[in-house]
């Protein structure tokens, strides 16, 4: 008999398939204190938490049957991963409990929007009955620009249609096959925020979304705009925004979701006639709590019985025996697949994963959704990790080959990995020396030694005397020290790489001037988490 303990409050109806099972008991014991945990753990195989249990490496320490902590919900941040994974212990959550009811909860801002019904409902409810100040504008006929087409964004733009708007969306893995299979025109975000009526923002906050519409983007955009946040706060410039509110260049927001949770008192947005919010209530409904209960309930009842499951969000048990060889090479797997990634251009089309030498004879799928991870991390950030990679590769239609061959050529284990865009094709190989040193040792077909960390400028370019010179000389100008340099070529005086280490980051107007220099023909700079 397997017992369950939910420390949370969760509706019986959301584990009601574990109260069910015959071959489990379930407690429910809210409320406990840490120490209370520990007291009761260890007669537990499994442990059901939302937000407010706090499950520390002292908990799982005590924790001597448990084998699986469900999270229902999507964030896991009340639950350390590493002391887990230490533990064995599987740590699932339910990523697709709430795509409905936040798609659905975006519609209602924007329908808000459109009709002015928050300054509309208070002034009536005031007592003046001003129909003149709050014309609105229909959604028939309008273009709204869908930025992040995966499952929220995807929903949205179902709805729209059946609205009678036009949809152009962005997402960096989408390709046109899949954008014409739902009905979306493909654009960039330069072309969304020029045409669009109304945009709607669907995408991780990473470094590469953090204010990615912020005043140049205002500055451009189509002049009576609507914008609708109900993704993650900083990927709209907030004050930004307020400006161009104010400036006349967009005509109102609804945001769900701010930079700060909760916001200051004095937030503009708290304020501004032209502005709704709500208080992160994208996943607050009575469904989506209740789904994402009976989804971790499902899983956990999978796991207990040892049957298939899913949404783990940590690394899966794996023998001792093999962890100990693969284990050393999950850092440069991620580091590969991040690599090859912010090399690539074009919707990603296919990730082919190759292991020769020794790893050709192990169980590699670890290592390999580590290669994964790093390749999906460039655009969703955080949201993607070392078991949810495969899945989130699969709903973006991004196939995957695992290759195999007992020749390394020249190296005891070589890792390659290859990544098909709609555009082109990139290849990386990395391998460790000494069983520990993590070194690139080809891009595309050149052979280099490169450590992959840090600040990385990839040039390619002529084989032409001088040119290394020239480019030197470019970086000591703008205050750039470079740390290593690594020459790849096939034939003297072909074409030919170059992988230089920088001390820091490359601004975009020196990526552009090395571009200027005769026989250089592309410049990126490469950076490392």
């Amino acid at each position: 008999m397997f017992k369950v303990l939910v420390s949370d409050p969760i509706s019986d109806f959301g584990i009601q398939l574990l109260m069910d099972a015959p071959d489990v008991t379930v407690d429910k014991k809210p409320g406990l204190s840490e120490d209370e945990l520990i007291g009761v753990i260890g007669e537990y195989d499994a442990l059901l938490v939302r937000s407010q249990t706090k499950v520390t490496p002292r908990i799982m320490q005590a924790a001597k049957k448990l084998k699986v902590i469900g999270r229902a919900g999507v964030g896991v941040d009340n639950i350390d991963l590493d002391a887990a994974t230490k533990s064995g212990i599987i740590v699932i959550n339910a990523p697709d409990g709430n795509t409905i009811t936040t798609c659905e909860h975006a519609f209602a801002m924007m329908m808000a929007l459109a009709r002015h019904i928050p300054q509309a409902y208070v002034k009536t409810i005031q007592g003046t009955w001003d129909r003149k100040s709050f014309v609105g504008v229909e959604l028939r006929n309008k273009t709204l620009g869908v930025l992040g087409m995966g499952r929220i964004g995807s929903e949205v733009a179902k709805r729209a249609k059946a609205f009678g708007m036009e949809i152009i969306g962005f997402d960096p893995f989408m390709t046109e096959e899949r954008a014409e299979k739902i009905g979306v025109k493909l654009g960039t975000v330069d072309e969304i925020i020029r045409q669009a009526d109304f945009l709607t923002v669907h995408t991780p906050l990473t470094a590469e979304t953090k204010h990615m519409i912020a005043r140049p983007q205002f500055e451009v955009m189509k002049k009576g705009m609507r914008i609708v946040n109900c993704a993650r706060g900083g990927i709209i410039d907030e004050l930004a925004l307020v400006e161009a509110i104010d400036e006349g260049i967009v005509a109102g927001a609804a945001f769900d979701v701010f930079e700060a949770e909760p916001p200051q008192a004095d937030h503009p947005f708290l304020t501004h006639p032209k502005i709704i919010v709500t208080p992160h209530l994208g996943a607050s409904t009575i469904e989506a709590q209740e789904n994402v209960a009976i989804d971790v309930s499902e899983q956990v009842l999978h796991i207990l019985r040892e049957e298939p499951f899913k949404n783990a969000v940590n690394m899966p048990p794996v023998p001792a025996t093999v962890m100990n060889k693969i284990q050393p090479y999950f850092g440069l797997a991620e580091k590969l697949g991040y690599f090859t990634a912010q090399m690539s251009k074009g919707p990603l089309l296919e990730i082919v994963v190759n292991y020769s030498g020794d790893l050709a004879e192990v169980d590699t799928q670890p290592i390999t959704r580590y290669i994964v991870k790093g390749v999906l991390r460039q655009h969703l950030g955080s949201d993607v990790n070392v078991v949810n990679s495969m899945h989130l590769a699969k709903v973006r239609d991004i196939n995957i080959i695992v290759q195999q061959s007992s020749v390394a050529k020249g190296f005891t284990n070589l890792l390659s990995v290859t990544l098909r865009t709609n555009e082109e094709e990139r290849h990386v190989a990395g391998t460790l020396l000494n069983g520990y040193g993590e070194r690139i040792v080809q891009i595309d077909k050149y052979p280099v030694d490169v450590a992959p960390e840090g600040h990385l400028l990839l040039v390619k370019h002529n084989d032409k005397p001088g040119l290394i010179g020239s480019v030197g000389t470019l970086l000591g100008d703008n205050g750039i020290n470079i740390a290593t340099m690594q020459v790849g070529r096939k034939i003297v005086g072909g074409s030919a790489i170059m992988v230089l280490s920088v001390d820091k980051i490359v601004t975009a107007e020196v990526i552009q001037a090395l571009k200027n220099i005769p026989d250089l023909n592309k410049a990126k700079e490469i950076v490392f988490f």
